[in-house]
């Protein structure tokens, strides 16, 4: 893996006030999570205190020093969470689901944390996954944030030739998110004035983009969800 102990996630407090995206995400996420679970890379740990309630004990494998700090003061009074400042490793302790949200794009080869996070799961256990979707919208953001690469079902399978298709289920959400990318990285590519600063403004058009999510959510039913902004994988054990 890379290494994540200097990793500050300056993005991170952006995207964890996004309250529709993260409900958005847990819509989805509850009907997989249950029992013992382990969360590699939670962040801040902004998602672990929305599915918390669906699990029995959890696990947070969080490499970066700072993010590791913060986990441990928001923790610090729950004995159902254990915060681990350590890369996810291969041990003696089994999980019936294990989360690795927005964590692989990090990584330039991920097949083996995948491969490590499926031989520590229980039966029946689960790993859920979310990358962000289509390489043709890799961005500025993307690189500064240390993205090596987005993820569509077909790149994604590449990297998991030996897990059975069978037990992999997928499907792109966020079409709103997407087209509002797509749409941002044109006028961008278009304008000779144009010098990286994606910054400017950054809180507002995170908000605007969670405002939408509701918009997104009735957008996705109807595509099929077959186009999104992220691609969220289930594999099964």
């Amino acid at each position: 893996m890379n290494d994540f102990k200097h990793y500050e996630g300056w993005e991170l407090p952006f995207f964890d006030k996004a309250k529709n995206f993260r409900e958005y995400q847990l819509d989805i996420l509850k009907k997989h999570i249950k029992g013992v679970v382990a969360e590699i890379g939670p962040g801040n740990g902004s998602l672990c205190e929305k599915y918390l309630h669906l699990s029995t004990k959890v696990y947070l494998f969080e490499p970066s020093n700072n993010l590791y700090e913060n986990l441990v003061l928001k923790f610090e009074n729950l004995n159902n969470v254990n915060v681990i400042n350590e890369e996810f490793s291969p041990s003696n302790k089994k999980f019936d689901c294990i989360l690795l949200m927005d964590v692989i794009e990090h990584v330039e080869d991920p097949s083996n944390l995948i491969h490590e996070a499926k031989n520590s799961l229980n039966k029946d256990g689960k790993i859920l996954i979310n990358v962000p979707a289509f390489q043709h919208l890799y961005s500025k953001f993307d690189k500064d944030v240390g993205h090596v690469k987005r993820y569509t079902k077909k790149t994604f399978l590449e990297i998991v030739k030996e897990i059975p298709k069978n037990k992999i289920n997928f499907f792109y959400y966020d079409s709103i998110g997407y087209f509002m990318s797509l749409i941002s990285k044109i006028i961008f590519s278009l304008s000779s004035n144009y010098k990286g600063n994606y910054k400017k403004n950054f809180r507002q058009k995170i908000a605007l983009w969670d405002l939408l999510i509701p918009l997104s959510k009735v957008l996705d039913k109807i595509l099929l969800k077959k186009i999104g902004k992220s691609l969220f994988i289930i594999i099964n054990n």
